[in-house]
């Protein structure tokens, strides 16, 4: 990855537009949780306090091209601000005449968040027009929203065809902690992962089959893999194609890469009925369905972990949200943590794996957790990401004048 990053520009006195990704839960017309925004803060002092006029752009979920009251990011601007500890303008706009009148008002150390820019559905279809007038707004383009790098958006995408762009300072700790895990990792490296399904993380399993020593795998999809391997698994969630967990298998056998199975769960009759939980061997779940890795599981998997040089945690064990189903990603949360302390790179994806080690109380002993969620996704899955490839492409075109 070759781009331009943040400190490379001069931008006192310079409007600088930054992509954020200030995407955060809402509740009750307040922010739920302000992980993202404090994500953001230190980019955002940066240009404050170095004299930039600063315009930040976000989206806040999935308007669908229409204004929608309950997804305005006014509420965010006043979360910002008080984290920031400054003031934080707000325009009803991110163009047009009150987004240029808000960003004339602005003065150095000024910061200004323009409304939701998927209230326009030219945003979501990358339009070259309407890129150029949220280009209009500034002097420098700053993309520190990775978690929506994935996207190929006007503001994400298109803005950097029309400015001078560098990397924010969270896109670039993301994407420099990302690039560990595929270049030159230090081993034994080993994918603790998790989620619903098998048919979601295909491309993560056959990327990083190149890379891994071993995958400890939990979750959904440890019920799919079970079940390509013969075991009754019940009612367990599962995949009702079995084929593409088959073909990991078989593709982890010829690769020589360890692929941990659970050996017993925590079973269930129903999600709810937290009062029938109980541990069980594999042949002993009947109709029931596993809501989580049972404890022998979690001591062997913690062993390989501690072992290793270099995790990636992808994803819970099991349903960690409810108390009787979250030993098993508390136990190898631990086993991360410990490993870290002895000089270990771990890296927690985003989304669900994010959120479990914040719920459960290890992400502070990571070496980095994510904000992405589709974005980290796509990175193991060694896709291009279209907000990072746009940087690369502005930096050769600011290198070539």
């Amino acid at each position: 990855m070759n781009f331009r990053t943040l400190p490379e520009f001069a931008v006192r006195g310079k409007r600088v537009v930054v992509r954020e990704d200030l995407n955060v839960p809402m509740k009750d017309g307040a922010v739920g949780d302000p992980t993202r925004i404090v994500a953001a803060l230190e980019t955002l002092r940066y240009l404050r306090d170095h004299g930039a006029r600063t315009i930040v752009l976000s989206h806040l979920g999935r308007p669908d091209g229409v204004a929608v009251a309950a997804l305005s990011l006014r509420p965010v601007a006043a979360e910002l601000a008080a984290r920031l500890g400054s003031p934080v303008a707000f325009a009803e706009d991110c163009v047009g005449p009150v987004a240029q009148a808000a960003v004339a008002a602005l003065h150095d150390g000024d910061i200004v968040l323009l409304e939701n820019v998927r209230f326009h559905p030219e945003e979501e279809a990358d339009d070259p027009r309407f890129a150029k007038a949220l280009a209009a707004l500034g002097d420098l383009y700053v993309n520190d929203a990775f978690g929506t790098a994935h996207r190929a958006h006007a503001s994400t995408e298109g803005i950097a065809h029309d400015l001078p762009a560098a990397a924010g300072f969270l896109m670039e700790a993301e994407l420099k902690a990302l690039a560990t895990l595929t270049t030159n990792p230090a081993l034994p490296f080993v994918c603790a992962i998790g989620g619903a399904k098998v048919k979601d993380k295909v491309g993560v399993f056959t990327h990083l089959l190149e890379r891994v020593s071993a995958f400890v795998i939990g979750g959904g999809m440890a019920n799919t893999f079970l079940a390509a391997r013969g075991v009754d698994v019940g009612k367990s969630l599962k995949d009702s194609d079995l084929g593409p967990a088959a073909g990991i298998l078989e593709l982890a056998k010829a690769r020589n890469v360890a692929l941990h199975l659970p050996v017993d769960a925590v079973v269930s009759t129903a999600l709810d009925a937290d009062a029938d939980a109980t541990t069980v061997a594999l042949s002993q779940i009947g109709d029931r369905m596993i809501l989580d890795i049972g404890p022998r599981t979690a001591r062997a998997y913690a062993g390989v972990l501690r072992a290793a040089r270099t995790i990636v945690f992808n994803g819970p064990m099991g349903v960690y949200e409810r108390a009787p189903y979250r030993e098993g990603t508390r136990t190898i949360g631990a086993a991360i943590a410990e490993a870290t302390r002895l000089g270990a790179t771990s890296v927690v994806g985003g989304g669900d794996a994010a959120a479990a080690a914040h719920e459960l109380g290890f992400a502070d002993a990571m070496t980095h957790v994510s904000t992405g969620g589709g974005a980290t996704l796509e990175f193991l899955e060694g896709k291009t990401l279209p907000g990072v490839e746009a940087l690369e492409r502005a930096a050769r075109q600011q290198s070539a004048v």
